[in-house]
């Protein structure tokens, strides 16, 4: 039986439009409950859509403390807790785990290539340094680096490896992870929106999809379809994501999507600098999704 399945959104970090882009915990609220009315399966701040790059630790520290006690055990929470550094990354999985997560988000080491063997000494020694569940996190064309088949393999031995998310995009990667965690209770989750229903239908267990902070029902729908057995409206949800996936590509991640839910007025504020505020041009993009959805927005 999978531990982790459904819909579960990694959520957007609200900041405010202040001289330091602090964290906007009122609006961290909102977007929690939000959320959980619309039926996910758990949150996971910290994760790409939460801009955890350009948070400090003592930051994310705090936002893990405050999603727990928000969620107030009402769905799994999920931290991203993985760094460059295996040293940082089990600094931050401790703390984690002592704010109460559920598991543990943690990102292949970034920037740097490390070899297979590397990948091995540094999931191990974050799984090695709490008791919670770990999931691994697959992102290759941000970290460089695509976690290798026979590493899964490997780190499924461990007690508490218990999943990995495949954001590769590639349905073949996400293939070769299902064959190397079957029967080892490590669930694969899809992390590549356009390929919910696909990785679904090959076995994958869930998916941990962006596009679910704004459209929450409509992904968590699909998930419910399928499981339901009624695959035509699934397919017809997962196509009904696109116009929000061709909005997203119009900026750099997640600054759209932050957009849509400011406009649709849950005020999670501007992408941390670099990344800038949307354009008019962008606006005009951003409302004429929102209307195809039929969200209300300024």
């Amino acid at each position: 039986m999978a531990q982790f399945e459904g819909i579960i959104t990694p959520m957007v970090t609200p900041f405010n439009r202040d001289e330091g882009q602090t964290i906007n915990y009122d609006a961290c609220a909102q977007l929690v409950e939000r959320l959980i009315e619309g039926g996910v399966s758990g949150i996971f701040p910290l994760g790409t859509n939460g801009e955890f790059h350009v948070c400090a630790a003592q930051e994310k520290i705090e936002l893990t403390k405050f999603v727990v006690e928000r969620v107030a055990g009402r769905v799994p929470v999920f931290s991203g807790t993985g760094s460059c550094s295996t040293r940082e990354a089990i600094e931050l999985s401790q703390a984690a785990e002592a704010a109460g997560v559920t598991a543990l988000s943690v990102i292949c080491p970034y920037f740097v290539k490390p070899t297979a063997k590397d990948l091995l000494g540094y999931f191990r020694d974050v799984a090695a340094s709490v008791s919670c569940p770990v999931i691994l996190y697959n992102i290759p064309g941000n970290t460089g680096t695509n976690i290798p088949r026979e590493v899964l393999a490997e780190l499924a031995e461990i007690d508490n490896v218990r999943g990995i998310k495949d954001s590769s995009g590639d349905l073949e990667n996400l293939k070769g992870y299902l064959e190397a965690a079957e029967g080892k209770g490590v669930d694969v989750l899809v992390g590549s929106d356009s390929k919910i229903l696909a990785g679904l239908e090959l076995g994958a267990t869930g998916a941990i999809a962006g596009t679910s902070n704004l459209i929450t029902e409509q992904v968590v729908g699909l998930y419910d379809a399928f499981k339901a057995g009624d695959r035509e409206r699934a397919a017809e949800l997962q196509a009904d994501i696109e116009p929000l996936r061709d909005v997203i590509h119009l900026g750099a991640q997640p600054s759209m999507v932050k957009r849509a839910l400011e406009l649709a007025g849950v005020p999670v504020g501007p992408c941390r600098l670099p990344i800038l505020d949307a354009t008019p041009e962008q606006d005009e993009r951003v409302r004429a999704m929102l209307d195809h959805y039929g969200i209300a927005h300024e």
